[in-house]
């Protein structure tokens, strides 16, 4: 049984880490759940109330920060409330698509909105490649912050 279950966890950690490029996966909630694959196949035993707290905040600030950095980006560059909700649906909608949605998406995506709000298309480009510095810029973080929530429960696991 400890076997299948450090493959489990192994596995939901793959998967979160995958998440921070793929966002179709869940990211870090895969991480979080596999706090609880430990307890339940090994024990919840080193797992006090800061351990739960400090996950608890990363993964709040995680999606937080991903709504609000690929914002940022948008906005820096001038972007309207319609490229922020375009960038949004094209980087949901992008990835299901093709692999280059994942890219493509946010960038088509912000372009639309921008075009919807009346700017002209030189401006619509510089908004999309906003959106794309913010969806690169908040990878970046979300990477951080996964390896962050795995780092600390290795070493929690270790001390405990």
């Amino acid at each position: 049984m400890a076997i299948l279950g450090w493959i489990l966890i192994i596995a939901l950690i793959a998967v979160g880490l995958a998440g921070a490029v793929y966002p179709i996966l869940p990211g870090a909630l895969a991480i979080y759940l596999a706090f609880f694959v430990y307890g339940w196949f090994f024990s919840f035993e080193p797992f006090g109330v800061w351990f739960w707290l400090f996950q608890t905040l990363i993964v709040i600030i995680l999606f937080v920060a991903d709504y609000v950095v690929g914002a940022w980006g948008v906005k820096k560059f001038g972007g309207s409330r319609a490229s922020v909700i375009g960038s949004t649906i094209g980087l949901i909608l992008g990835p299901i698509l093709t692999p280059i949605g994942l890219i493509l998406g946010p960038f088509i995506g912000a372009f639309v909105g921008e075009l919807m709000a009346g700017s002209n298309p030189g401006k619509a480009v510089k908004v999309s490649f906003g959106a794309l510095l913010g969806l690169f810029s908040s990878t970046v973080v979300k990477i951080i912050l996964q390896i962050a929530m795995v780092v600390l429960f290795f070493i929690w696991i270790v001390i405990n």
